[in-house]
């Protein structure tokens, strides 16, 4: 495993004596017991509803108002367990996802898969890029490496050193690569299949459309950063100023990160994970698996990739269990999340919000409306940078008002996750990228100038994706 010896933040750390940004457990909180007051104020009411094959969907025109079902004090509070009884494979999902995440790293395949990459192509650097950003878009697209990804920045920043760019490179290379893929997923199992279950689409389903979007996100990343590197032997001119390398601590990492040699042991446990994935994205697509059999593959790669990687019986469960424990904060907030929709439902406010945002959208087209989905989406990453747990709030409500905006359910799920890429890599509220900055020593404000352009791009690729799923019916719902 690539170990990373703390360097000094990016920026001084100076106490704050005036508002601090509340902890996303604390916004949720304040959220759902504003929810809890408003069912005091706001009438209560309800849709009709139709059962259509396996999905349900509202029928446009049918609100009308309820009796008032307030919610009381000791029914908010009991929201909370119930928001993650209810979430309960979800949340059993992304703890195992750390858990077998762990055991891979403990053997040393992910990190020497990456090494044997960098070695093969570090001296030819168009090539360096694109291979290195598209192995880590496959890592994030996939979910295998997404917060662990401030590991590997480290690797990256040497790179760097050695090909004569800077720490912007090394760190963008590595980060931007993974979240690239991410951003534009088509095969996580979080926030897009856990999103597409609630709207009652097949898991992975659309798969076409957002494999292109991929593509065009790892391209113009690829592209961007190639011409930023060109740029910056021709003029010799950073971002960063005369300081290409600001962070503290990289002689340090050099003895930290030994090679790691990519073994034939290594290559079949990467091997045996990727035929497990395979299986299960069949077993998705024909025999209707979901969260739970995506969580038991997870329990059976861990198992094997220890086994194979001769780790004693007891170091597989104290490894699997320790990699759950570094996801517990990213698990629970999803019930967290989930609470709000509890109260929500409690106090019959969820069709009541649906249908008020109806009106407001009264008379755009679909694509307006889908568009409007996209522009939420982004806003409301500010404040939860969960991906699942923004999608637990959003997709309960976007779903109903997808149906009665003749939008399918596939482009809301599409609005919602590429909402909340674009903003993933400038967010201040990603504890993700304010780890990168600190492990490369960049500074926020550079690092917002150097990825605004970038971000740009793909708002417009996510728009147009967007645009065509509205024109083409993209279904299956």
């Amino acid at each position: 495993m690539i170990t990373n010896p703390r360097p000094e933040p990016a920026f001084e750390e100076k106490p704050k004596k005036g508002f601090q940004r509340p902890d996303a457990y604390v916004l949720m909180f304040v959220i759902a017991l504003i929810a809890a007051i408003a069912s005091y104020i706001i009438p209560a009411g309800a849709f009709k509803r139709v059962a259509k094959g396996d999905i349900t969907v509202v029928i446009p025109g049918s609100y009308h108002e309820i009796a008032q079902t307030p919610v009381s004090f000791i029914k908010f509070l009991s929201a909370i367990p119930e928001g993650m009884a209810a979430s309960a494979s979800i949340i059993f999902l992304v703890l195992f996802t750390g858990g077998t995440i762990a055991i891979l790293e403990k053997t040393g395949a992910v990190n020497g898969l990456i090494h044997s990459v960098v070695d093969k192509f570090k001296t030819r650097q168009l090539l360096f890029i694109a291979a290195v950003g598209f192995l880590f878009s496959i890592l994030g697209t996939t979910g295998i490496v997404v917060n662990s990804v401030i590991g590997f920045i480290p690797l990256g920043i040497l790179v760097a050193r050695a090909l004569k760019w800077d720490a912007m490179v090394g760190a963008a290379v590595i980060y931007l690569g993974t979240y690239a893929g991410f951003n534009a997923q088509f095969l996580s199992p979080t926030p897009l299949g856990v999103s597409q279950k609630m709207a009652e689409l097949p898991m992975f389903s659309g798969m076409g459309l957002r494999l292109i979007n991929y593509l065009a996100f790892i391209a113009v990343t690829i592209g961007y950063l190639y011409f930023y590197t060109k740029k910056l032997k021709k003029t010799n001119k950073s971002p960063l100023g005369d300081d290409w390398f600001p962070g503290k601590g990289i002689a340090g990492m050099t003895d930290a990160m030994e090679k790691t040699p990519f073994t034939l042991r290594q290559k079949l446990i990467l091997g045996v994970t990727a035929l497990l994935l395979i299986i299960y994205v069949y077993g998705a697509f024909k025999l209707g698996w979901a969260d739970n059999e995506m969580s038991a593959v997870f329990i059976l790669i861990a198992i094997l990739a220890g086994l194979i990687g001769r780790l004693k019986v007891n170091d597989i469960a104290k490894t699997f269990v320790g990699g759950c424990q570094n996801l517990v904060y990213g698990a629970l907030i999803v019930g967290m999340a989930r609470s709000i929709s509890v109260v929500l439902t409690d106090g019959n406010l969820l069709d009541t919000i649906v249908n008020s945002l109806a009106n407001l959208l009264h008379g755009l087209s679909p694509v307006s409306g889908a568009i409007g989905m996209y522009l939420l989406s982004a806003f409301l990453h500010f404040f939860i940078s969960s991906g699942s747990g923004e999608a637990v709030v959003l997709v309960p409500i976007l779903t109903p008002l997808a149906d009665l905006m003749h939008i399918t359910r596939q482009v809301a799920i599409q609005a919602v996750m590429v909402g909340e890429g674009v903003v993933n890599c400038f967010n201040p509220t990603s504890g993700v990228l304010m780890g990168v900055l600190a492990a490369s020593g960049i500074s926020y404000g550079k690092w917002v100038r150097f990825v605004l352009p970038l971000v740009g791009m793909w708002f417009v690729i996510g728009l147009i994706i967007i645009v065509i799923g509205v024109a083409t019916g993209w279904g299956p719902h």
